[in-house]
């Protein structure tokens, strides 16, 4: 069963506004490709340049901005045509155009204009991914393709507990399949 998870960086998100009209921009790369992002201690997950790119081309995706990864509080959407997303070499760079109207929204666009929130966060459904155990003990995630769900502004762009239990029941069941490979082994040397 796939488990949604969250990934939270810093990023330089800026801001700026639509001449006549009542609208204003947030935009920065919500993603950042192939750099490491560690989760807990020993264990690291990379989101890498194909990832998006079979779910940002599936043919009516809605993915959404929202503040805080709050559902209440929709920034912008695809569907809406308020959220563009495109993937370059870098990462996965997008464009709110919010709606100063909005209460919610007006507050978002002045938290990061102000600098209080220069957090980025998105969510998403690992569809094929890499496990890679280090020699060292640790472990890493390469996500391959993944189905974006939702990008938000965050202001704490860190892991949180409940956000990386699906890794962490991952790696026990690594080291559970890895202790009954050793001991089935163990069994075939001493049946000989």
């Amino acid at each position: 069963m796939l488990n949604k998870r969250h990934m939270h960086f810093m990023s330089d998100l800026k801001t700026h506004s639509i001449e006549d009209t009542n609208e204003a921009i947030i935009e920065g790369y919500f993603v950042v490709f192939n750099q490491e992002t560690e989760l807990w201690k020993g264990a690291y997950e990379e989101i890498t340049p194909q990832a998006f790119n079979r779910s940002l081309n599936v043919e009516k995706v809605d993915v959404i901005a929202l503040d805080n990864h709050d559902t209440r509080i929709v920034l912008g959407s695809i569907a809406s045509k308020t959220l563009e997303l495109k993937v370059d070499e870098h990462g996965l760079f997008g464009q709110i155009k919010i709606d100063l109207e909005d209460p919610f929204a007006k507050s978002a666009y002045r938290k990061i204009q102000t600098g209080k929130v220069r957090g980025c966060s998105f969510g998403f459904y690992p569809v094929k991914e890499e496990v890679i155990e280090r020699e060292d003990g640790t472990m890493k995630w390469i996500v391959k393709d993944a189905d974006l769900l939702e990008v938000s502004i965050t202001a704490f762009p860190a892991y949180k507990q409940t956000e990386v239990a699906a890794r962490q029941k991952d790696v026990e069941k690594i080291k559970k399949q890895k202790l009954e490979q050793r001991k089935k082994a163990l069994i075939e040397r001493i049946g000989k």
